[in-house]
């Protein structure tokens, strides 16, 4: 029997599996896309004749791009639901690649970046808006999933990537890859929640949100995703500069913290429906501390590597459950509260890694991964706003 032809309740219930099918699925091709870019980077900077300086600068615009839409993705979401605009956001999401791969001077490159950074940021915001309002219809936990299939993504882009550059060329690669992401989109189009917007939102004006708790439940993320970037960009190098460990030794580190916190974020949903948000935060945070800690006063790369491998398994849900916080706020349509914390958690990302590498320069990064258990306990501080994520 089709699921129009059950009663309401019924209805309801066979509906919500697909929904949440059809949000992983963009999940899935967001994460795909951007797993692409990293094996496509020597090309295009060959291509263009870029510099290191000038990579991290074009990957400074694309940042730029992504800060600037979320806000303002957040506002029309609160206007027009999540599924409009996750739909709209997402078909350019598709073409990134694409469009990188054809871009034919440096200054277009630049209008690409961050355009491409403007789409993949606005998908964002609004697929994790979307996944919130999945979670309420299901009343049970989706969002740490969600993430899962975006790391599982990332993972399968990157892997993908290198190996479909080798066999079909830049252009080849770049094509398959839009194809890929756009059959995930095309299957998740017709499925992807519904969500009503109450009349009296669609006039709101496009602000940032006056009460605080959007910013502190930011600030989770951004202390979250800041150690996070931390390893994920200087991880290697410090096996290699502290250890001397090889370049097969030095990437465990990277795939440890990846893996386990892919693999985490599948599991993590019933976790947080079992123990609640509070307490799985709780426990997150302090895992992260002692893996980063661990990391730090290592002696050798093993130990540092099983200390990222449990820095993975604490950061994995603790983005999720400030991304669901966020996105039940009292008074807040999701897409509002979403905006305000994506961009937060993304500026520390996008931000940080930099700095570090600055700091690193006079004291190594010991230290610095030492320290990164410093900020888990502001999250620890802050861990009972994580009740909203109970929605």
């Amino acid at each position: 029997m089709k699921a129009d032809r059950l009663k309401p309740e019924l209805r309801s219930v066979a509906m919500f599996p697909c929904q949440r099918r059809a949000v992983s699925a963009l999940f899935l091709a967001n994460g795909f896309t951007v797993g692409n870019w990293a094996p496509k980077i020597p090309e295009f900077a060959a291509r263009l004749g870029l510099s290191e300086s000038g990579i991290g600068l074009m990957i400074l615009v694309f940042g730029i791009g992504s800060l600037v839409a979320m806000p303002v993705v957040g506002a029309l979401i609160a206007r027009l639901g999540s599924q409009i605009v996750v739909r709209v956001t997402a078909v350019p999401t598709t073409f990134v690649i694409l469009a990188i791969s054809v871009a034919p001077n440096i200054p277009l490159a630049a209008v690409v970046m961050l355009v491409s950074g403007a789409a993949i940021g606005g998908m964002d915001v609004a697929m994790n808006a979307n996944a919130v309002v999945v979670e309420r219809s299901m009343k049970r936990s989706i969002m740490s999933s969600c993430h899962g299939f975006w790391s599982l993504g990332g993972l399968v882009g990157a892997a993908f990537g290198g190996l479909a550059i080798a066999k079909f060329g830049i252009l080849g690669h770049a094509v398959v890859t839009t194809t890929i992401a756009a059959a995930l989109v095309a299957y998740a189009w017709s499925k992807i929640h519904s969500d009503k917007v109450l009349a009296s939102r669609k006039h709101e004006n496009m602000r940032f949100p006056t009460i605080p708790l959007p910013y502190l439940i930011g600030l989770i993320a951004l202390f979250s995703m800041i150690p996070e970037g931390a390893a994920l960009d200087w991880s290697a190098l410090y096996l290699r500069q502290d250890f001397g460990a090889d370049v097969a030794m030095s990437g465990l580190a990277f795939a440890a913290l990846s893996a386990t916190m892919a693999v985490v974020r599948f599991a993590g949903d019933p976790v947080r429906d079992y123990l609640g948000a509070i307490l799985t935060l709780r426990i997150c945070a302090i895992s992260g501390c002692l893996g980063f800690l661990i990391a730090g006063f290592a002696q050798s790369e093993a130990v540092a590597i099983i200390g990222f491998g449990l820095a993975g398994i604490g950061i994995a849900n603790m983005v999720p459950i400030a991304f669901s916080a966020a996105g039940n706020l009292p008074g807040l349509a999701p897409g509002i509260g979403i905006s305000v914390v994506t961009a937060m958690g993304y500026s520390g990302i996008l931000l940080a890694p930099s700095a570090i590498g600055l700091i690193a320069e006079s004291t190594g990064f010991a230290p610095i991964f030492a320290a990164l258990p410093l900020m888990f306990l502001v999250v620890l501080a802050l861990s009972g706003l994580a009740r909203y994520a109970d929605g």
